[in-house]
């Protein structure tokens, strides 16, 4: 019997050993693996190891395996989510090129009324230049008018001082104008009509 109890404890001795380089192998590096599968090889239960080896990688396995079905499922489902997101981006993607496409016809629009606006405004300037210059421009005029009439009237001192006046106020600010100087070429012929 004794001798029972101590194969039976030689038996646990080497189930422990086995034990302990199975944790080994498993936690060490690749490199230093080449002692610890030595002493299997020279102990003289290596069968025996190597059954425990296989039961080892058959429960590697089976985790392995279990988590892989349970990340199979939440890799399903994130496929599945992606594939929602697709459709979902697609919409998106169809909604910003139609929002775009109308902003470019609207803008087509609003570009030709800014133009169409800007040319307006060009004129409204232009035109207002305009008035302003005839309304520099209107009292040399009258005032020409007024000096023809009295000439021809024969109010010769009145039309001298009408004449002063137009050329030393009037005139010096319209002289830049063609019409200045075709007045100023036939003043001296009024005072001879």
């Amino acid at each position: 019997m004794e001798r029972g109890k101590m194969a039976e404890a030689e038996s646990l001795e080497t189930a422990a050993e086995h034990e302990r380089i199975l944790r080994e192998i498993e936690s060490t590096d690749t490199a230093c693996i080449g002692p610890t599968l030595r002493s299997v090889y020279d102990g003289e239960e290596h069968g025996r190891f190597m059954e425990k080896l296989e039961t080892r990688i058959r429960n590697h396995d089976r985790e392995i395996e279990k988590m892989c079905n349970f990340h199979y499922q939440g890799f399903v489902d994130s496929i599945t989510e992606l594939l929602k997101v697709r459709g979902e981006a697609q919409k998106l993607k169809n909604q910003v090129t139609d929002t775009n496409r109308k902003l470019q016809h609207e803008g087509k629009e609003l570009v030709i009324a800014m133009e169409e606006l800007k040319q307006c405004r060009l004129q409204q300037r232009n035109i207002s230049a305009t008035v302003d210059k005839l309304m520099l421009c209107l009292p040399v005029l009258e005032m020409y008018s007024k000096l023809r009439d009295q000439m021809k009237t024969k109010r010769h001192y009145p039309a001298l001082k009408t004449l002063e006046h137009l050329e030393h106020t009037y005139l010096p600010q319209v002289s830049h104008y063609r019409f200045c100087k075709v007045m100023v070429d036939n003043i001296p012929k009024c005072f001879y009509v």
